[in-house]
């Protein structure tokens, strides 16, 4: 007797326990999908919803307010989704706001995200329509990747080639880092090109001191004497004509003292 009766008080109390439980989770399941709060309503119309379904969180400035009502088809091209958001984020909301369709995380569950734009415009109302901006689709995203992936492979084939013949000591390239007859060619230019400044520099030194010799040549000594007094000449007369710019009196005072 008293076993029976200690069974089915345990039998009871996990009955109870399990209730509880399902309560708990009802009540905060409820909650996180806004049952149990005052809500209202807003439509959004896009032309691809990208995998979002009923049900998935709605965001403002990153908090969540709201969840999914339900997705309907408009037309062909088109979806309309109901927004069920909770009343005490019905002020901050205006009437030029943008819903998008963004993801929570990386590869997370789809959610509507609504960003408020700011201006001095009034709240929405209840059953008001909202604008929406489209989602990227990422099997777009992943094609132009995958072509890009595709060239920078084959950019990379070709660079591995080029390193290879440069290594092999083709092309020019390699022949400049690893080919000695080049390097001694280019040793011999060199050398040549420096001989060639030296005997310039030779050549000059010597015709300034032949030019010099044929200044005390007793032939062309009196050449370069008539020369020099010539230069010496105009210097002279240069002088005198800058001295004399100098004395000359200014026009207007002239004038002044011959009206005084």
């Amino acid at each position: 007797m008293n076993s029976k009766t200690s069974q089915k008080i345990k039998v009871g109390i996990f009955t109870l326990v399990t209730i509880l439980l399902l309560l708990i989770g009802i009540f905060l399941i409820g909650r996180n999908k806004s049952m149990f709060s005052n809500t209202f309503v807003l439509y959004g119309t896009f032309k691809n919803v990208g995998g979002l379904q009923i049900g998935n969180n709605i965001q403002f400035v990153g908090i969540n307010v709201g969840t999914v009502k339900s997705i309907d088809i408009l037309s062909d091209s088109t979806a309309r989704v109901t927004l069920r958001l909770q009343e005490k984020v019905l002020p901050f909301i205006k009437k030029n706001a943008v819903a998008s369709i963004s993801s929570e995380g990386l590869m997370g569950d789809k959610l509507i995200a609504i960003s408020s734009v700011t201006g001095g415009v009034a709240p929405v109302k209840d059953g008001d329509s909202i604008s929406t901006v489209e989602p990227i689709q990422m099997d777009r995203v992943m094609s132009r990747i995958s072509g890009v992936a595709e060239n920078a492979e084959v950019i990379t084939g070709q660079l591995a080639g080029i390193v290879t013949q440069v290594n092999q000591g083709k092309g020019s390239v390699g022949k400049l880092l690893y080919s000695d007859s080049l390097a001694k060619s280019l040793e011999g230019t060199v050398a040549e090109a420096k001989s060639t400044m030296k005997s310039a520099r030779r050549g000059a030194e010597g015709f300034g001191e032949n030019m010099e010799a044929l200044k005390h040549n007793f032939l062309l000594r009196g050449y370069f004497r008539k020369k020099e007094k010539n230069r010496k000449k105009t210097e002279t007369g240069q002088t005198k004509e800058s001295k004399a710019e100098k004395k000359k009196p200014d026009s207007s005072s002239i004038k002044i003292e011959k009206e005084q």
